[in-house]
């Protein structure tokens, strides 16, 4: 026989596991702002921006086939960028102790829609030298493309500025904790029903007629004694002892 599940029994399985969901959900938003504002690094993050256009002299106007070729040339210097070619000048130059893979991990280049803006963003744990490579990794790029593609194309449209007051782009604590809050709340909304479906032990009356299929007679509540007076305790055993001198 198919069992059903009314949405009275789910409310009171809720309401009786209510302590422990409260106490994971509290559990796994705590966990992730201990992870968030103490164990894991701080990382900052620096753009600059290039203009892919060729040089022009006074007076003269770009043909629709010029910008076409700039666009195009757009996706070539996002590869570039990011290669060996250019990041191990910028390596040498900055004096940095890490590997060409691992400063390449900390760049992103896209293009800014279909305009001839290249944007070069770099993350770091240290916001000033997040600064320093986004514009030496621009530099060496504009000088050395020339020489890679036989170009002069690229010009610095602007350059990365360290703030004041820098604020990191990751970790967001407080989306961690919004999804921490989310995820530790279903699983303790699922751990709740678990229990309960695990839970076959009989408590009620309605438990014996379920389990059983018997009707229940007869049953013997549980006495209270905070509520029981001395005098129907004190009645309650002179009534015992009675009975027993009387059987023997």
């Amino acid at each position: 026989m198919e069992e059903t599940i009314s949405l009275k029994e789910i409310f009171d399985t809720l309401k009786k596991r209510l302590r422990l969901i409260l106490v994971i959900t509290a559990a796994a938003v705590a966990l992730s702002a201990i992870i968030s504002y103490f164990l894991l690094t701080p990382s900052y993050d620096a753009s600059t921006q290039l203009l892919v256009n060729q040089s022009a002299e006074e007076g003269q106007q770009y043909t629709s086939s010029e910008l076409r070729t700039n666009l195009d040339l757009i996706n070539t210097y996002n590869v570039i960028i990011t290669s060996p070619r250019i990041i191990e000048p910028t390596l040498e130059e900055l004096n940095l102790e890490r590997s060409k893979g691992a400063l390449r991990d900390q760049i992103s280049v896209s293009a800014e829609g279909d305009s001839q803006v290249v944007s070069i963003t770099v993350e770091d744990d240290n916001p000033a030298m997040a600064v320093e490579i986004a514009n030496t990794l621009a530099l060496v790029f504009q000088r050395d493309i020339v020489d890679i593609m036989n170009v002069d194309n690229v010009s610095i449209l602007s350059t990365a500025e360290l703030a004041d007051d820098p604020s990191p782009v990751s970790p967001n604590p407080t989306l961690n904790m919004a999804i921490a809050f989310i995820v530790g709340l279903m699983a303790a909304v699922g751990l709740a029903f678990l229990l309960e479906f695990l839970d076959n032990t009989i408590k009620t009356e309605d438990d014996v007629e379920e389990k059983l299929g018997i009707p229940v007679l007869a049953s013997i509540s549980t006495i209270n004694t905070d509520k029981v007076s001395v005098e129907d305790l004190t009645s309650v055993r002179k009534t015992r002892e009675g009975r027993e001198t009387y059987g023997a």
